[in-house]
């Protein structure tokens, strides 16, 4: 049996994972944080293939960390970083999450993603306590929120970014030298950020509610309660704005279109923690002044809290119809292949102009908010868990690349994900083959998936299908602790024997040499043609003399 083959064989236990460190680089069982909530026996049923799935996506959390890290932190080639962030406005930004392959620090995907990961670990926080995971589970969550409660250091103030994109994007390495400036940015109640502030208060009231009513520290959890109101009251200060519109240092990089959904998404979160009303009749006022039951179909993102919010006013405000109505009509035009979405030929469900640069963020965050609805309404739970589970499949192995899209779960998984501190290189011009092998595994990490034709390169510098991010993360958590638990059956990849089949790289010339080159040709076609065309009376009567030498000379 050849190595490869043995390697896929081999039982998942076998593999490096959380519990069995048998190399430097992979993820290790340490003590973590006492919590209230314990963690049962490991019931017969568990799949250990999703424990160790849910084990690694937290530990691709513990490889994003800024700030100085906790002496149980199991990524070993990480180190404390970032820890002047926040001095040039004398407030104390350090810690947090890096957002995607680099260096930089963002509220706005941060508080997304916590927000999707709070939902989930609502529903299914058995799945958590029966893998013993529930205090990664915690602490993933917390390393978050403790950096949030920072960045809204008063109530007229929430910081939404750190770092320069300039700077950060002309660097690649390791953490240890991160270059400078890192200059932070905030909006206030002068300078607002409709969009940013809401989506805030929704992760800090989803994640209260969390440690309220599962985690069991009232404490912690009444720490961000108010945190979240306030947060959402700055969020409600006229002139409404995108941050973007006051914080141009972040356009083009986390940037909305609108703070509609957010307000009410955060109004939402706030009337499920709290049980103030006064926050429901916010959210269906909101809802109804922004004419949410109306508008265009679009993909649920961090950009966009449209699908969420109709999902969870659902779930937590039944007798309203409308958000109800909404979720239909959202879910059915998402999943049903006639809507703004279709699928690829391999199933994967595709959003023209959003999938483009990470395929598997509409198919993960499409599938968590069917499978939610389906807990609210159970007479439409058949096709929406069907999609859901057609897509789960497909990222973990069920496609034509025989590709878990999950590094390190697999020989097939990718080997080269965008990831500066991963990659072990310090040559940004050469990010490929600096160096030709990634130096460490980046275990659990969501890359961005393959193109429309379900091929996946597998290229480092293609951000495009290999960067990696928060927000990719982020529904995958609760994706696995979902299948964990209904005690779904082996990930596809369990069962795949064949390596991944071969197909050849893209041409890598730059975008610019490509464009040059095809000017040049047809300069030169254009130039031909002129000078045909200039010279047509020449050429006939060229042409006219051979055709009569051909019909007057002898033949032999």
């Amino acid at each position: 049996m050849s190595l490869l083959a043995m390697a896929m064989a081999q039982d998942v236990t076998d593999s490096p994972s959380p519990t069995d460190a048998t190399t430097t680089n992979a993820p290790t069982a340490t003590s973590m944080p006492t919590a209230t909530a314990t963690a049962a026996p490991l019931p017969p049923t568990v799949n250990a293939h999703y424990k160790a799935l849910l084990n690694d996506s937290m530990w691709f959390y513990e490889a994003q960390r800024s700030g100085k890290l906790s002496q149980d932190n199991r990524v070993n080639w990480r180190s404390n970083s970032g820890l002047q962030d926040g001095q040039d406005h004398s407030v104390d930004l350090t810690g947090g999450y890096y957002d995607a392959g680099d260096y930089l620090k963002f509220t706005l995907p941060l508080a997304h993603s916590l927000t999707l990961m709070a939902w989930g670990g609502l529903h299914w926080y058995d799945a958590f306590v029966n893998t013993q995971q529930d205090q990664y589970f915690q602490s993933t969550m917390r390393w978050g929120t403790d950096w949030l409660l920072k960045a809204h250091p008063n109530p007229n103030t929430l910081y939404v970014m750190v770092g320069l994109a300039d700077v950060d994007n002309n660097y690649w390495g390791p953490d240890t030298s991160i270059p400078t400036p890192r200059p932070s940015f905030a909006i206030n109640n002068t300078a607002t950020g409709t969009d940013v502030a809401a989506m805030t208060a929704a992760a800090l009231a989803s994640a209260s509610y969390l440690y309220q009513n599962l985690v069991k520290d009232t404490n912690y959890a009444q720490q961000l309660l108010t945190s979240a109101e306030s947060v959402y009251a700055l969020a409600e200060i006229q002139p409404w704005h995108v941050y973007t519109d006051n914080v141009p240092a972040a356009q083009n990089l986390y940037e909305t279109n609108s703070y509609a959904s957010q307000l009410v998404f955060g109004a939402l979160w706030l009337y499920r923690a709290t049980g103030n009303t006064t926050y429901r009749d916010k959210a269906s006022s909101y809802f109804d002044s922004f004419n949410l039951t109306n508008v265009p179909v679009s993909p649920m993102d961090w950009s966009d809290a449209t699908g969420a919010v109709y999902v969870l006013g659902a779930e937590i405000d039944p007798s309203n119809t409308k958000y109800a109505t909404g979720a239909k009509r959202w879910l059915n035009a998402m999943t049903g292949g006639k809507g703004p979405c279709t699928f690829t030929s391999g199933g994967m469900l595709w959003c023209n102009g959003y999938s483009d640069s990470n395929s598997l963020v509409p198919v993960q965050d499409t599938s968590l908010l069917a499978i939610l609805y389906s807990q609210t309404d159970p007479a439409a739970a058949p096709p929406l868990l069907s999609f859901a589970q057609s897509q789960i499949n497909y990222m973990l192995g069920d496609n034509y690349m025989l590709t878990p899209y999950v590094v390190g779960v697999h020989p097939n998984s990718p080997q080269n994900p965008h990831h500066a501190g991963a990659s072990g290189g310090t040559d940004i011009n050469n990010i490929d083959n600096s160096p030709p092998v990634e130096a460490h595994v980046l275990y659990g990490a969501v890359v961005g998936g393959p193109n429309k034709d379900d091929v996946f390169y597998d290229i480092r510098d293609d951000w495009q299908q290999s960067e990696v991010a928060l927000d990719y993360n982020a529904p995958f958590i609760s994706l696995v602790a979902y299948q964990i638990h209904t005690n779904a059956s082996d990930p596809p990849y369990v069962n795949i024997t064949s390596p991944r089949p071969y197909v050849s790289r893209p041409s890598k010339l730059p975008g610019w040499l490509i464009a040059v080159i095809v000017i040049v040709v047809l300069l030169v076609v254009a130039a031909t043609l002129f000078l045909c065309w200039w010279k047509r009376k020449a050429i006939r009567a060229r042409w006219g003399k051979k055709k009569q030498y051909a019909y007057t000379t002898p033949q032999p």
